[in-house]
């Protein structure tokens, strides 16, 4: 689904990523891990199209195809979701409201015509109920003054609806409490099938407790130094990434 081929990628003449190989196939779960500034976040803006990130190396397949003169917009109609680890404010725009226009706007570019109002409100209806979302959430305006799990919950709830190939959730259990951390994974994992695929990026193994990686990634200096199965995550919540450093400056 997912293949990545010597990535090298840079931001503000900044070099980040230094030569990325990667392939994530439907139906899996990787989870990609490291200290700060390692790259993580770099590399999930990249595989989403967003512009400030210059790609000067290497290519990025999805579903076969070469998507690196993809716009963002473009890589999500073909089904790339992205999870922002700080999500944007919209004051006047409900919930319901902007998803009815994502969708639609998808919906347009693949030569569809705009979902009818009562399969919408059945998806919608679908959906908050498999998320265990109050309706009266989904008339509030997109994110204003949502609390740090109502923002997360409501990302998910956005995946839930564009059900999309690739799902890409940069540090979701940032600043959650526990209750947010299991209602987000319990979306994520109700989400998972055989078609799609996630890509969980994260600092910590307690994610990892409750959304089960078949693989996981250590990213150090802008790239892949260490792969492995969730055994590696616990190792890495042991021991820390002090190791995995001296494992590879050694």
């Amino acid at each position: 689904m997912l293949k990545i081929d010597n990535l090298h990628a840079s931001v503000e003449d900044k070099n980040i990523l230094q030569g990325i190989n990667l392939e994530v196939k439907a139906g899996e779960v990787h989870a990609i891990m490291g200290p700060n500034g390692s790259g993580k976040s770099t590399l999930a803006s990249v595989i989403a199209g967003k512009e400030e990130y210059e790609v000067t190396k290497g290519n990025i397949e999805f579903n076969g195809e070469n998507i690196d003169e993809l716009a963002a917009e473009e890589r999500a109609h073909k089904g790339v979701f992205l999870s922002f680890q700080y999500p944007v404010e919209i004051p006047g725009v409900s919930v319901t409201n902007f998803m009815k226009t994502a969708i639609n706007e998808t919906r347009k570019a693949q030569g569809l015509n705009d979902m009818p109002a009562k399969d919408m409100l059945k998806l919608i209806r679908e959906k908050s109920e498999l998320l265990e979302i109050d309706r009266k959430f989904l008339s509030r305006s997109l994110n204003e003054g949502f609390s740090g799990g109502e923002k997360k919950r409501n990302e998910i709830f956005q995946m839930a609806m564009l059900e999309p190939k690739l799902a890409i959730l940069d540090e979701t259990d940032s600043g959650l409490d526990i209750d947010a951390l299991r209602i987000v994974a319990n979306g994520v994992n109700k989400l998972k099938s055989k078609d799609n695929a996630v890509v969980v990026i994260t600092h910590y193994q307690r994610l990892l407790d409750y959304i089960v990686p078949d693989y996981v990634h250590v990213l150090y200096n802008g790239k892949i130094v260490k792969s492995g199965t969730k055994e590696l995550a616990h190792e890495l919540e042991e021991k820390g990434y002090d190791w995995i450093k001296e494992e590879v400056n050694a």
